[in-house]
């Protein structure tokens, strides 16, 4: 009886459902009213692993909840304003006023635990995939939902995050794998923060928002200046860092991030920087070609 009673508790299912405390940034908002949709499959997003023997444990970290609170907090200190797509008559009533729609996917999550490695230490690992499109490409499907053509796109690009934490300071497995999730989540906001300007596409698409907000704010009869001219003299950005957590009860410090101010867009490629403070010369207002990204081809993705 005794065997068959740790044999039940080492086959157990061990449940994480990720819940952490998620700071404000404290950023200067992008002058661009976002779009986000957030696919059934990312704000429900669960993880299964089953157990490989009999010593190990099945485990089922469940993230959704948690991602969509993060991103949210994150969008909403970076962007003017954030109007959630969650059906068609919110495309319809707010397209007008959105400059564009973006969609995040979680492409993968792995994560190692001390029965894998040895080591009192367990990680994850995440990768993103975003992409950004313009609302009209947007339609509603005969079923409800909402789709788009993936040629129609704006950009696409990838985010990688890694979180990790040692179980020396933690009661159970499930608090120590909720705390590399979640330490996983605002490396994922950092990544996001640094790279967003700098994604060439990224870059083609603000740069339009800048030359447009730039002319509707000139005065009849004022001095014209190119788009150029108008990139060219961007302030410089102060850098940011963006740390993670060293426990679930402690809020990450974040320093104050300056991002380009309203209209007009100064800077249409934001720098937002890395790890140390330091401030960094305004990019070229030319974009590089952008990278080819490894999205397989659809005529369509459902949402």
């Amino acid at each position: 009886m005794l065997c068959l009673t740790l044999l039940a508790a080492g086959c157990a299912t061990k449940q994480v459902e990720v819940e952490g405390n998620f700071p404000t940034p404290l950023l200067d908002p992008l002058p661009i009213t976002l779009g986000v949709i957030y696919p059934s499959a990312f704000a429900q997003h669960e993880f299964f692993d089953e157990a490989k023997g009999r010593a190990e444990s099945d485990w089922l970290v469940k993230t959704g909840e948690a991602q969509v609170e993060f991103w949210d907090i994150l969008f909403g200190g970076m962007f003017d304003e954030v109007v959630h797509i969650r059906d068609w008559e919110t495309v319809q009533n707010r397209g007008a006023e959105i400059d564009a729609v973006l969609i995040p996917a979680i492409a993968d999550l792995q994560y190692t635990i001390p029965t894998h490695t040895n080591v009192k230490i367990y990680e994850i690992w995440m990768r993103y995939e975003f992409q950004l499109v313009d609302v009209a490409a947007i339609h509603q499907q005969e079923d409800g939902a909402l789709n788009f053509n993936p040629d129609e796109r704006l950009a696409a690009w990838p985010i990688t995050a890694y979180g990790k934490t040692p179980t020396a300071f933690l009661q159970t497995d499930e608090e120590a794998v909720n705390l590399a999730a979640v330490v996983a989540l605002r490396d994922a906001g950092a990544h996001f923060v640094t790279s967003f300007g700098a994604t060439p596409d990224v870059a083609v698409w603000l740069d339009g928002i800048a030359r447009r907000q730039s002319s509707v704010a000139e005065a009849p009869g004022s001095t014209t200046e190119s788009a150029d001219e108008v990139t060219s003299n961007s302030p410089k950005t102060e850098a940011a860092e963006i740390e993670s957590a060293a426990a679930p009860s402690e809020t990450a410090p974040v320093e104050r991030t300056a991002l380009p101010k309203a209209a007009p867009m100064a800077s249409a490629n934001p720098s937002i920087g890395r790890l140390k403070a330091e401030e960094v010369a305004p990019a070229n207002p030319t974009p590089e070609e952008p990278a080819p990204v490894d999205t397989e081809a659809a005529s369509g993705e459902a949402l």
